[in-house]
């Protein structure tokens, strides 16, 4: 288990969606796929594709004020979100002998959390003894073992989790990184610019708000310490660039190392406490360092700092964590800087809402395979494997037309396509949660023990070979990703239907949305850390170094152009941060138009309402991202994620692909015009 910070997880959405015709509830768009009433004709192309193509839908769009953002993404998660309510509504028409054991957790998990009046009446109760523990803390041991307990959700200095050896994808690893902040970015802590330094000053304020909230004295004065530590904390720790670097964040070593590493920091306490083996069968284990730089200041600064301080940090975190599951005064004050102030929103989502996200998070598999029996029927998978199939074929022959790759590097790409693994729809195995005890009426209680369960899950099959076969995400997720341990594309069941398919749209259309966004996912195992990855899911090296160097050129021409995009005025996009999923955009749009024109065999595509094949493609494709974003949300979004903001994301990828200037004619003067030698092509 990751130890968390208090942070808001921003979380860029990436996928796609499939079968309209097997769910009457899912959108549809026009009569061949687009929205052409979403068009915005009044502007070319190449001043900005993406309001041409959705521009007249954003003007009028509204942002629902329990949202940070509207558009095809947010559309899908509340259609999930009303399945997953309307699963637990039906849970709860039938008598309880009706209902096998995982239903009956799922609906008494629910009911403690919807028992508001339990809640308030109780207050800090539930609470009380996790806060004594962390009230009785008299020594750093005590601090490190607080944040290593993996039921007290309380902050830690350094982050763990158990996760797959890069090097070995066959054997778990333990990896440490750093942690320890409560917003979401170092720069939230460290940058003048006047937006985040008003973030700071609400954040201080908060602090001393659930402080005072916990039953804490003089808390102004705890507020500023905490608020200092955590900017020193901030200063020693990496950037978000240096993060995603796979080569910087791989460092092996033993514990006697990992000590030696940074000594101020009682590891063994530490260690201990998160109760993993520091044995295999075959020795000693090794833990994975991520930013190993940063480990021997942070080790200072935990030392340099007072013991009282770390009771008010822990105890700060803890109330954050458990925000949600305490009485409203606790749950409003969070939001008010964790949805309010850092993503625009002005109201909570409705609490059955937030239930069924909590079921999600905790037994999500459980609801999930509810979820897929009624939602995604066999022949829905065999369309998504068919699709899937069409696009590694693509690929394939991309790759043999590569003009800046040579034939060994060449060699080894094929290799890895030939190796890929889709997932499509929900696991081939289910979590069994049988061993999960879940009580009626104790919230704190039933998500301590969620916690838990999937923790000593993990710890349990630490000696264990990898089960390739586990899911990163529920069947109910409106996502997609890669894996590059596993070199798997994984594509939740959620996701699949409309806008991004439909079976009744036209297969342009079709191959420019759940296609660009199959080839996106492909296109990550060749992105600029993916790539360092063979086709079987080991870290090493595979390239020639002529071969490298291309690619990197061509990486650092893309990383220039995204600098350049601002969603807001004197915002721009971090191109360092958003590389991976740039590359992925970029490569994932241009294996779909060949898939596309693959699946012609070599007829012409008809012209559907004045409409070219390919100009419904890009039509298709920019569809994909139609979103409308409050300013706040995407502040930090592009301070905080490694994803361009929506409504950039069809400009970035359609100005370097050739066939959008030769389909829209796009010309020199436009805005977002590449001359050729400018535009970056890759797979």
């Amino acid at each position: 288990m990751r130890k968390l910070p208090l942070a808001l997880v921003c979380t860029g959405l990436l996928g796609a969606g499939l079968l309209a015709a097997l769910a009457q509830d899912a959108p549809r768009f026009g009569s061949w796929g687009v929205d052409l009433a979403a068009m915005d004709k009044s502007v070319k192309p190449g001043d900005n594709f993406s309001e041409f193509v959705f521009g007249t839908w954003q003007k009028s769009a509204v942002i629902p004020p329990d949202r940070s953002r509207i558009g095809g993404f947010t559309d899908l998660q509340i259609l999930s979100e009303k399945r997953l309510r309307a699963i637990i509504d039906e849970l709860h028409t039938r008598p309880t002998a009706r209902l096998n054991p995982d239903e009956r957790k799922l609906r008494d998990f629910y009911d403690s959390y919807m028992d508001t009046a339990a809640i308030e009446a109780n207050g800090l109760k539930p609470a009380e003894k996790d806060l004594a523990e962390i009230a009785a803390v008299k020594t750093l041991d005590d601090v490190a073992r607080i944040m290593a307990s993996p039921r007290i959700s309380a902050g830690a200095i350094y982050g763990y989790g158990i996760g797959v050896d890069d090097k070995h994808p066959d054997s778990y690893s333990l990896n440490l990184s750093q942690a320890g902040l409560g917003l979401p970015d170092r720069d939230y802590y460290l940058s003048d610019n006047p937006e985040l330094v008003k973030t700071r000053e609400a954040y201080r304020k908060y602090l001393a708000d659930m402080m005072t909230l916990g039953g804490l004295s003089d808390a102004p004065a705890r507020a500023d310490r905490v608020m200092a530590l955590e900017t020193e904390i901030a200063k020693v720790q990496w950037t978000r660039a240096d993060r995603r670097d796979a080569d910087k964040i791989y460092n092996p070593m033993l514990v006697a190392d990992l000590r030696k590493l940074a000594p101020e920091f009682p590891w063994d306490t530490f260690l201990k406490e998160t109760g993993i083996p520091l044995t295999t069968p075959s020795g000693a284990r090794y833990v994975i360092v991520a930013e190993k730089s940063a480990f021997e200041p942070l080790a200072k600064v935990f030392t340099a700092t007072p013991i009282a301080t770390w009771r008010d940090y822990l105890t700060v975190h803890y109330l954050h964590s458990m925000s949600a599951y305490l009485p409203k005064k606790f749950d409003d004050l969070d939001f008010a800087l964790f949805g309010t102030v850092l993503t625009g929103r002005t109201q909570q989502l409705d609490r059955p809402t937030r239930g069924v996200h909590l079921l999600d998070g905790e037994m999500g598999e459980a609801l999930g395979k509810v979820y897929v029996a009624r939602y995604f029927p066999p022949e829905a998978k065999a369309k998504a494997d068919a699709l899937v199939g069409n696009l590694l074929k693509a690929m394939e022959q991309d790759i043999q037309t590569l003009d800046w790759m040579g034939p060994a590097t060449k060699a080894k790409a094929l290799e890895k396509v030939r190796q890929f693994t889709p997932k499509i729809g929900y696991p081939t195995k289910w979590r069994d949660y049988s061993a999960l005890r879940i009580v009626r009426g104790d919230l704190i209680g039933n998500v301590q023990r969620s916690l838990l369960f999937e923790y000593e899950r993990e710890v349990t099959r630490i000696n264990k070979p990898v089960d390739r076969t586990e899911w990163g995400m529920t069947p109910s997720t409106i996502n997609a990703y890669y894996n590059p341990s596993f070199n798997e594309i994984v594509f939740p069941a959620a996701i699949l239907q409309p806008p991004f398919f439909d079976p009744k749209a036209d297969d342009a259309v079709n191959y420019g949305a759940i296609g660009a966004v199959i080839g996106h996912e492909i296109s990550h195992g060749f992105d600029d850390q993916g790539s360092k990855y063979d086709g079987k899911g080991v870290f090493q090296d595979w390239w020639t170094k002529e071969d490298r160097a291309n690619f990197d050129k061509r990486t650092a021409m893309l990383v220039a152009q995204y600098d350049q995009l601002e969603p807001l005025p004197g915002l721009h996009v971090i191109g360092k941060n958003t590389l991976g999923e740039n590359i992925a955009d970029n490569a994932g749009l241009a294996i779909a138009l060949k898939a596309y024109h693959l699946s012609l065999g070599g007829k012409v595509a008809p012209v559907l309402d004045g409409y070219s094949g390919d100009q419904r493609f890009l039509l298709g494709f920019g569809q994909v991202w139609r979103s409308k974003m409050r300013e706040s949300a995407m502040r930090t979004q592009t301070l905080s994620n490694e994803h361009t903001v929506d409504m950039l994301r069809p400009i970035g990828a359609t100005r370097n692909l050739d066939a959008w200037y030769d389909a829209f004619s796009v010309t020199p003067g436009q805005k977002y015009y590449l001359p050729p030698d400018q535009r970056v092509h890759l797979w």
